[in-house]
């Protein structure tokens, strides 16, 4: 492997990628475009290698570009680096977790081969993600040519990539806003309707963490549905009713959320159950 990088966007996952892939033999950060100078000299300055352009327009031909810019501007960018030509053959990849590489359309009419790769963490921290990347999973997809080269390129920083389907983009980003954001809404309504029982905040989350962190590892260990405990996995219909009413009472929108997860809870009862 012998290829030349580009990086256009580089805000934390261009930076972190950029530095990542610039340790790999055979990989060589050539330009680097952001929407200033500056920002782009501060991105070079954190890979430690390649070299500021101001424009589309200075960009030299790269084997491979790598477009870290934001959702909304993966297309813009995609026509802009295609309105320049010399994208035949090469190949052109993002990072959303949320767009398909369909989204590179631009690329693919100009020749090149598209794809996406999606690191599944978070990077508010750029220095201790390139420090600890080892072991990321990446959701990739797209052209069969462009993952020759990405499937292992991303194994040589330390990923783990993962073939997704690239009709079910959304749905496989809608999966990590399950995992992560909407278990943090449903642990707040567990920690509110506590204090509203008069235990204070800080008592709250001590108490509800073993329960939490228990139910977690659960998961994880034996899966959901042998996870589940409570009443709804005990047939007890009578104690959900009562619990539904007195959310309800205390706080509409919690017992609106509470009301919502009884039938999928269910679901999952009667998967335990076998039936």
């Amino acid at each position: 492997m012998n290829v030349t990088l580009n990086i256009i966007g580089a805000g934390h996952v261009g930076r972190v990628l950029g530095r990542l892939f610039a340790g790999v033999d055979g990989i060589a950060v050539q330009d680097v475009l952001t929407r200033s100078m500056a920002s782009a000299q501060t991105a070079v300055d954190f890979i430690g290698a390649g070299t500021p352009v101001a424009s589309y327009a200075a960009l030299r031909h790269a084997d491979v570009t790598l477009l870290a810019v934001s959702d909304d501007q993966i297309g813009p960018a995609c026509a802009a680096l295609a309105a320049e030509g010399r994208q035949a053959g090469a190949i052109v990849f993002h990072c959303s977790g949320a767009l398909a590489s369909n989204v590179l359309l631009a690329a693919t009419q100009a020749g090149a081969f598209v794809a996406s790769a999606h690191p599944i963490r978070s990077f508010a921290d750029p220095q201790q993600v390139a420090a600890t990347f080892d072991g990321t999973f990446c959701g990739v997809e797209g052209d069969p040519l462009a993952l020759v080269f990405l499937t292992p390129a991303l194994i040589a920083i330390g990923a783990r990539p993962v073939p997704i389907d690239p009709a079910a983009k959304t749905l496989y980003h809608a999966a990590a806003v399950f995992a992560s954001n909407y278990l943090v809404t449903v642990l707040d309504a567990a920690l509110r309707a506590y204090q509203a029982a008069g235990i204070p905040e800080p008592v709250a989350r001590e108490l509800a963490q073993p329960l939490v962190t228990e139910a977690v590892a659960n998961v994880f260990r034996l899966g959901a549905a042998p996870a589940l405990s409570g009443p709804i996995a005990r047939g007890d219909s009578a104690t959900v009713q009562r619990q539904q009413q007195a959310v309800q009472s205390w706080d509409a929108a919690t017992g609106e959320l509470y009301r919502a997860l009884v039938a999928p809870t269910q679901d999952l009862a009667r998967r335990k159950r076998g039936g």
